[in-house]
């Protein structure tokens, strides 16, 4: 089961938003719903993973112990951070993040 905190819920909206005004390219509406869509698609498969990977970056951990990277294309990376309870397979996402994002704030 997945279950998205309220932060997460916050992160998908902004990004349903940022794609839709996003001023660099004119995305249809109709292109935007369904990049939205995708994300959400993988966001909802990670309890099927049967590896997560630990987060690496100091901004990620403050969210949670486990990242999942979807490569959207060449240039965008969407960093699903999150917990997760093995013995029940729950999966509790905290934040959505892009490599944009983190890039610009590495430590």
């Amino acid at each position: 089961m997945v279950y998205y905190s309220q932060s997460a819920i916050s992160d998908l909206d902004l990004i349903f938003e940022g794609l839709l005004l996003w001023p660099k390219h004119n995305l249809e509406y109709n292109h935007v719903v369904t990049y939205h869509n995708e994300l959400r698609k993988i966001c909802d498969s990670l309890d099927t993973k049967t590896y997560h990977f630990d987060t690496k970056f100091d901004s990620h951990k403050k969210y949670g112990k486990k990242v999942y990277p979807y490569n959207r294309n060449k240039s965008t990376t969407w960093y699903i951070i999150y917990n997760v309870d093995l013995t029940s397979n729950t999966i509790y996402i905290q934040h959505i993040t892009s490599n944009h994002i983190t890039n610009s704030q590495k430590e």
